[in-house]
């Protein structure tokens, strides 16, 4: 039988590419971390590992810590953090520390074909396992969906993503390091010529669509930027140490962190967002250092009361549901400041590169009305 170019594509070099923590030699390699990692979670966590059964068939390793009844303030419910790791992220080692050390309820899971989990991690699988992973939280370990918040690092975008669109009751959704869309990032890392190829091949077998993933979710969203992030950005220069050439991005407007952001806006606030929110949004995302963001912030003079005020009356006409008109009889300078305004509450900057540790201090929940 034939079999496409795109399809052998994905199914060799494409996946190991794109998800190097399924290759046996590099989990032989990280064996004994792994372990070393488990165990911490179970003697000083008190974790609870558990093997789910995805609906194809591939079983997915998770491990849980419960905080429930024993961090929480009084009266009060701390929701669970479900984590979903990186390309070569594992929850042994991987992005639950954050949520750990910041004190929640933790639910990690490995990726189909990572570690303790089988498989292979490509679209359908990885979504089947996010479903076994919050049908288990709901189901078996009690939690309600408006308790869950779903964390992700990097690739873990896309899980997080998926959750949001098909549990949309879900309280938040926090991306860190993560993107809009896998195809501009497959294309900086293949030859030009193979551009077709590259396009047809993540369309058809490894189509990562974060972003239109993230607009049918209508909750609470986080997006945190990585200011010196070198995987997901698309322009790179290479800077001389020594004998040694680093890779450094060139610039913090072509992180596709960027485009995840205004993809959302644009849907939730299309009025807002027309030419001139985009534009000042633009000249915010461009700003490289704390201080050149606040001084964009202060020149469009920024009136924190005013956008709130306007937000809610629209909220209390119209109903929560996205996407609003709001900004639809402004002048340009009033959306201007409610672009400004929203861009600010969606996305934080966190000044390291992609595969920095989140510190727990930086684990905020994300902004609602």
């Amino acid at each position: 039988p034939h079999v496409s170019c795109s399809y052998l594509v994905a199914h060799t070099l494409g996946r190991r590419m794109l998800y190097p923590g399924s290759v046996y030699l590099l989990q032989k390699a990280l064996r004994p971390v792994l372990l070393q990692g488990q165990a911490r979670l179970v003697e000083e966590y008190n974790g609870r590992r558990a093997k789910l059964l995805a609906c194809d068939g591939n079983e997915i390793d998770t491990m849980f810590v419960d905080r429930r009844g024993t961090a929480e303030p009084q009266g009060q419910k701390l929701p669970l953090v479900v984590c979903c790791e990186g390309n070569a992220g594992f929850y042994e080692v991987g992005c639950v520390s954050t949520p750990l050390e910041a004190g929640y309820s933790v639910l990690g899971w490995n990726h189909p074909g990572f570690a303790g989990s089988t498989g292979v991690p490509f679209p359908q699988n990885e979504a089947n396992a996010m479903d076994a992973v919050v049908q288990f939280a709901i189901h078996r370990l009690g939690f309600q969906p408006q308790d869950i918040i779903i964390y992700a690092w990097s690739i873990g975008g896309f899980t997080a993503t998926w959750a949001a669109m098909s549990y949309p009751d879900v309280s938040a959704v926090i991306l860190d390091a993560s993107f809009d869309d896998l195809v501009p990032l497959a294309l900086k890392v293949m030859p030009d010529s193979w551009r077709g190829l590259v396009t047809r091949t993540v369309r058809q077998h490894l189509n990562l669509n974060n972003a239109e993933q993230l607009c049918r979710y209508q909750g609470p969203v986080l997006l945190i930027r990585r200011t010196k992030d070198e995987i997901i950005t698309t322009t790179l220069q290479t800077s001389p140490v020594g004998l040694l050439t680093l890779r450094v991005p060139e610039d913090v407007m072509s992180n596709r962190g960027n485009d995840l952001l205004l993809k959302l806006l644009q849907h939730r606030y299309p009025r807002v967002m027309a030419e001139e929110g985009l534009q000042v949004v633009r000249q915010w995302l461009e700003a490289s250092s704390q201080l050149e963001e606040a001084s964009i912030y202060s020149r469009w003079e920024v009136e924190e009361d005013w956008c709130l005020s306007v937000l809610r009356s629209y909220q209390a006409e119209h109903g929560p549901d996205f996407p609003w008109s709001v900004g639809e009889d402004m002048s340009a300078e009033g959306r201007r400041q409610l672009a400004l305004f929203l861009a600010r509450k969606h996305l934080h900057n966190f000044e390291a590169t992609h595969c920095t540790p989140l510190p727990a201090q930086s684990f905020q929940m994300p902004w609602h009305l």
